[in-house]
């Protein structure tokens, strides 16, 4: 699925208008929506022929464009599954692919894949070339104050503790988050996990709610392991996650199962707010 090879070689070869088509992105490419146009080429950068293929083809990446592993890899990946319908086609930059790469390939690894050759980055054009440019400075800077989830050993899900134990763990702690977690069959026979993201209290510095509300939802996706684990049924499940941001990376160290007749956890998040650490 992650092949990509000659694509430059068959991209060069079409006959533009003539030997392709503008079509409407299909509405299971989601990770191709809300990109700035709403009609694709076909055949694409991928060699696909047709929409059919296209869609099968693009499924396995669009767990990746969903971690946000990179800023650009939703329009890195979907200039190459969709190309934008212009007069030409438009590869994206060298640079561009070095940067996602470099993000990306660590999400990759998480799920026991490589970067894979034929998306060799010296396949693209330089960026004095036309081609999607790479990012701004500015971009680069805000990207880099955010702390980013990292693919780490899943912490084993505690059942068994007291609220005076939670409590020193909340005081050891960035942040905790409580997440309700669910999953689904997809159309191609897959999961995907539905998660519901709910800040119970938290210390956070000067982050904002709605940022770490995000990044746990890209660690759950990045540590699908973890996720798996936690959703054993198809019934939703509900979680604690606690942990610390070191050196602008998140790292999950304890989960919790909250359960409703489990009332440490509840007994522990209301002494929170009057709770002074030692």
């Amino acid at each position: 699925v992650f092949a990509l090879s000659g694509f430059l070689r068959v991209a060069t070869g079409f006959d533009i208008g003539l030997s392709t088509k503008c079509v409407v992105i299909p509405k299971e490419m989601d990770m191709c929506h809300k990109i700035g146009y709403s009609e694709m080429r076909l055949p694409n950068l991928m060699g696909h022929t047709s929409m059919a293929e296209v869609i099968l083809k693009s499924t396995t990446w669009q767990h990746l464009a969903h971690t946000d592993c990179h800023p650009h890899v939703r329009t890195f990946l979907c200039s190459l599954f969709a190309p934008i319908c212009l007069d030409t086609f438009i590869h994206p930059c060298r640079s561009m692919c070095v940067a996602v790469r470099d993000s990306c390939a660590p999400v990759l690894a998480c799920h026991g894949h490589r970067w894979p050759d034929s998306l060799d980055c010296d396949r693209f054009p330089a960026d004095e070339d036309m081609c999607l440019a790479s990012l701004t400075k500015e971009y680069k800077y805000l990207h880099k104050v955010l702390p980013k989830p990292a693919c780490q050993a899943c912490p084993a899900v505690e059942e068994f503790f007291t609220h005076k134990r939670v409590l020193e763990v909340f005081c050891d702690s960035n942040f905790a988050v409580k997440v309700k977690l669910s999953k689904k069959r997809t159309v191609f026979g897959g999961q995907e996990y539905n998660i519901e993201c709910q800040v119970e209290f938290i210390t956070q510095g000067s982050l904002l709610p709605y940022e770490t509300q995000s990044m746990i939802q890209q660690w759950l996706l990045i540590n699908e392991n973890c996720t798996q684990r936690m959703t054993p049924t198809y019934r939703p499940m509900v979680y604690l996650l606690v942990g610390n941001i070191e050196e602008g990376i998140i790292l999950v160290n304890q989960v919790y199962r909250w359960q409703r007749r489990d009332s440490q956890l509840t007994l522990a998040t209301q002494k929170w707010r009057y709770h002074k650490c030692l």
